[in-house]
């Protein structure tokens, strides 16, 4: 069994490295409802902290912090952490009809 899980960790994180599937990643998994920083944390992770470090411009102890649930990041923060992948944090409307079927 936990050779399963660690190919299915490998190969996720191999899917992590290319920018198309990070995207869809991180959207699915907002929309699911989970935290943002649990879904940095696994994207960055894969990475590389340091390559992801020089590629932000942002200390790896900065970024180790603003992953950690337990620190409350910026909203500059974290589009800073966002903005490799081509997003950004906004608001939108909820859809009425998916509210009322809910």
């Amino acid at each position: 069994m936990a050779r399963r899980a660690k190919d299915w960790n490998e190969g996720l994180a191999k899917d992590l490295r290319d920018p198309k599937f990070v995207k869809e990643f991180i959207q699915a998994a907002l929309e699911e409802g989970l935290p943002i920083q649990v879904v940095l944390g696994k994207v960055i992770r894969a990475y590389g902290i340091k390559e992801f470090s020089r590629k932000t411009k942002i200390p790896g102890p900065n970024i180790v912090r603003a992953i950690d649930p337990r620190h409350n990041p910026t909203q500059e923060t974290l589009n800073r952490l966002l903005r490799p992948f081509g997003l950004k944090l906004s608001v939108s409307l909820i859809d009425k009809k998916a509210k009322s079927a809910a």
